[in-house]
């Protein structure tokens, strides 16, 4: 397959390049170049307050199912609709709800039930959980009816669908969070904060992946309605890389002074998916397009370089028998961490200011003196309430608040989608022998003046908690 016949079929859109060493790749969309200066600059944005925010879930599988437990512990919300093209989610999850102040309104059946849902007058937030292709056309008719987006990952599975993601966002004035939880695991957030305060002196390189054995959940179609991920593996790339990268996006201030400038991507044959595939396929029909085309390899390795000469490695790998890693690996002139891969049930990760890691006793010092403001006052009751260890509800209490503050967000449209594009960029690179491949800049130029995040809860944190 040639490089046009390529970016037709995956949806990476207008591009022109040439792939010799020297030649300028330049992106466009439609054919037209991206703007010089962002249409309006959504990094740093504070929308107006919203005293109660008002939810709607649109997907409520494994994820949605989950993000609802978690809404009925904090205060100043009203959750106003449920939506699950299934009618039996939809049951279940309205059950959460019972004996509590929210009252929302059921849709299921139509596969445009979600489409009168963010037709809504009173909905500030449209919080989708849905399979990956319909992220982008879900947050985009949201931001278009005039309501603030939380998406799932990845937010876009093509580049042209990024663009949409940033360009409604501008246009709209209206948020786009992807719900990148990882950013707020603990060990990730203590490294934000000791980076942000000087420890690992300048982060010269970073780490992270995606290596997670659940090959037959794939297969599993009372947990995969329509068998959408295992639909998404024929793709062959880094296709989940934000779990990794977002927390060292953030450390190394993507988007806001530095920006990725090209990755190149190498991928391992498949030596599992389509084996269990054709294993399925013998004894389910259901099963047997996926036994003749080829799927994704089993791991992926990523490496991007940022405008600023620090590098990325992204590691990819749903298929083999490992123990679970993120790695989530940090490395700077004075210092450096690492998370994985865990010792028997220790959660913690290592830090060094050398070749060897600080004493158990050292790092609690560490632990204790750069503890980011968020864990003091919502870190326990987030372990109690869970969702993966309790980022999952640290994340949700981080964008209430955000919102009902007028805030700006710690993920903006722009990290949506330049962590996202990852995947259909990665795809390229392994088609075409790792070839390299230019990131495109969704902040058209303003990464040189945005600022870093601010995680010290200065002007917000009175959203209240329910034990």
């Amino acid at each position: 397959m040639d490089k046009r016949q390529f970016l037709k079929l995956s949806g990476l859109g207008v591009i022109t390049s040439g792939m010799m060493p020297g030649v300028k790749h330049s992106w466009t969309e439609n054919s037209q170049e991206a703007p010089a200066a962002p249409a309006f600059n959504m990094s740093g944005y504070a929308a107006p307050k919203i005293d109660t925010v008002r939810i709607a879930y649109i997907g409520l599988g494994n994820r949605g199912g989950g993000a609802i437990k978690r809404i009925v512990h904090l205060d100043n919300v009203d959750v106003k609709a449920l939506c699950d093209i299934r009618k039996d989610n939809v049951t279940e999850a309205a059950k959460t709800f019972q004996n509590t102040a929210h009252k929302p309104q059921l849709y299921s059946g139509s596969q445009d039930e979600w489409k009168k849902v963010c037709q809504r007058d009173d909905i500030d937030l449209v919080y989708i959980c849905t399979p990956w292709s319909l992220h982008t056309p879900m947050a985009v008719y949201a931001m278009e009816q005039g309501k603030h987006v939380a998406v799932e990952i990845p937010a876009a599975t093509t580049v042209d669908d990024c663009w949409k993601l940033v360009k409604t966002s501008e246009k709209t004035k209206k948020h786009c969070m992807m719900l990148e939880n990882c950013c707020y695991d603990f060990f990730e957030l203590l490294t934000l904060n000791m980076a942000r305060q000087g420890y690992f002196g300048e982060v010269i390189h970073a780490e992270g992946a995606y290596i997670h054995d659940i090959l037959d959940s794939f297969f599993d179609k009372t947990k995969r309605y329509d068998l959408w991920r295992l639909k998404e593996n024929q793709r062959n790339g880094n296709l989940y890389p934000t779990h990794g990268l977002g927390p060292v996006a953030q450390i190394l201030n993507v988007n806001r002074g530095d920006k990725m400038d090209y990755l190149v991507s190498m991928a391992s044959n498949d030596f599992m998916l389509g084996e269990k595939a054709r294993e399925m396929a013998a004894k389910d029909p259901e099963f047997k397009p996926y036994a003749t085309k080829p799927m994704r390899g089993n791991i992926n390795t990523t490496t991007i370089r940022t405008s600023k000469g620090k590098t990325i490695m992204l590691q990819h790998d749903v298929s083999s028998p490992r123990p679970y890693s993120r790695i989530h690996a940090i490395s700077g002139t004075k210092g450096s961490a690492q998370k994985y891969p865990l010792e028997g049930k220790d959660e913690r990760g290592r830090i060094s200011h050398g070749h060897e890691w600080v004493s158990e006793e050292e790092y609690k010092a560490l632990e204790k003196q750069y503890q980011p403001e968020i864990v003091k006052k919502v870190g326990e009751l987030a372990k109690k309430v869970g969702g993966h260890g309790g980022m999952d509800f640290l994340m949700d209490w981080r964008l209430i608040d955000c919102l009902r503050n007028g805030l700006p967000l710690d993920q903006d449209v722009y990290d949506a989608a330049s962590w996202s594009v990852i995947a259909p960029l990665s795809e390229w690179s392994v088609a075409n022998r790792s070839n390299s491949i230019n990131i495109p800049d969704f902040t058209s130029g303003a990464w040189k003046t945005n600022q870093p995040i601010d995680i010290a809860l200065t002007k917000g944190g009175n959203t209240g908690v329910k034990s």
